[in-house]
């Protein structure tokens, strides 16, 4: 038995043990509210979200990206019964309502025509279309089905189409972009073909007869050079694959200028798993080799260095060589009728269209002073990766 007198203490605790819990939920579940968010942010994230997962069916395009799963996004974010989309031909998806494609290409097709906003008061499929225009073109439709077209769903359906477009645009510039970067490799690859390849060749056979040990390794440094420059993985590589390339390059021209070619690394380890892009160094090296070093009698020294200054990797190329006028310089890199200097110019203006101008290549020369080229690389890339060649 419970004494009397401890009766009204034990009641005392019990309720302050109550207390304790009930304070300890509330504050829970308001810091649970406070974690979500107020409604106007939930609903926020929501739209965000659903445009992004719709985003990602579009960048390819109306006919070539995923449009059922994008109208499945769309729909949602509209909050309209059922959802078409549609090119200048046909119906490409429809989401929310089965047996409405033909309902939503007389829509569409109005939409197509006109270039237009149209509403269809039809009793068994109300819709509203809304027409997606990429750079000034008409491309295509969104149409929304609703019990009742109301303003807010014209208007929302006019946004969203208009957003479509802007997706298809991105699209388009994301292609075009890739487009540009394979004919600048293309247009690399070209100047490596005819005069590099031939000289190996050469220097090769050279070698055969007098010295079968010598001819085989640079067969193999011929080999890793031409796979990795004619790889077709990534526009992106390390500093320590670019590095490799660049050693079976110099070991091929070396077999060309014996004793005039000496070539010295200064980088420091840190800045090996460097992203750059692929094939930025090699061809300064060359350039360094073909309009520096090759019209000297008694060659030079190439020096590349990398060096980790904090928030770039900072890459050099430094020959004692004949050099150039300033004038001669400005020429070349502004000049692209011209077919010397190829590499320069192309690993010039594609740094500038990855990095913008303020990474555009560094080069200090004078007549008989050699050059030196200079290129700053951040080390923050997220957006950059690189694969290995296979092989």
């Amino acid at each position: 038995m419970i004494d009397d007198a401890w009766l009204p203490i034990l009641v005392g605790v019990g309720i302050g043990i109550a207390l304790t819990l009930l304070l300890q939920v509330v504050w829970r579940l308001a810091r649970g509210s406070r974690d979500l968010g107020s409604d106007v942010e939930r609903a926020t994230f929501r739209t965000l979200s659903l445009a992004s997962r719709a985003a990602v069916h579009l960048r390819g395009g109306l006919g070539s990206g995923d449009p059922q799963r994008a109208a499945r996004a769309l729909r949602s974010l509209l909050g309209s019964d059922a959802i078409a989309i549609a090119d200048t031909e046909r119906i490409l998806s429809v989401d929310g309502r089965p047996g409405l494609s033909d309902a939503a290409w007389q829509v569409a097709s109005s939409v197509v025509e006109s270039g237009r906003r149209q509403v269809s008061g039809a009793p068994s499929a109300p819709a509203v279309g809304a027409p997606v225009v990429v750079h000034g073109r008409t491309v295509g439709a969104i149409v929304a089905f609703a019990d009742r077209v109301r303003p807010p769903l014209v208007r929302a359906t006019a946004e969203v189409a208009r957003w479509c477009g802007r997706q298809l645009e991105l699209g388009e510039l994301e292609t075009s972009r890739a487009a540009l970067a394979e004919a600048e490799l293309r247009a690399l690859r070209a100047q490596i073909s005819p005069h590099f390849i031939y000289n190996s060749l050469g220097a090769i056979a050279s070698y055969i007869s007098t010295d079968p040990e010598r001819a085989k390794d640079l067969v193999l440094d011929f080999a890793d050079f031409t796979r990795y420059s004619f790889r077709r993985q990534g526009e992106f590589t390390t500093l320590a694959e670019e590095l490799r390339s660049v050693h079976s390059y110099v070991e091929l021209e070396r077999a060309r200028f014996e004793e005039r070619l000496t070539v010295t690394l200064q980088v420091e380890p840190e800045t090996l798993a460097t992203v750059i892009p692929f094939l930025s160094v090699q061809p300064l090296v060359e350039n360094a080799v073909r309009h520096g070093l090759e019209p000297r009698e008694r060659g030079g020294t190439i020096v590349i260095g990398a060096h980790d200054d904090g928030t770039h990797t900072e890459i050099t190329v430094d020959d004692d060589g004949v050099g150039m006028s300033p004038d001669e310089l400005r020429g070349l890199l502004t000049a692209p009728g011209r077919a010397d200097h190829v590499g320069l110019r192309n690993v010039d203006s594609r740094l500038r269209r990855i990095y913008g101008d303020d990474h555009a290549l560094v080069v200090e020369t004078n007549p008989g002073a050699g050059t030196l080229v200079r290129m700053r690389i951040p080390k923050s890339q997220p957006f950059h990766e690189t694969e290995r060649p296979s092989g």
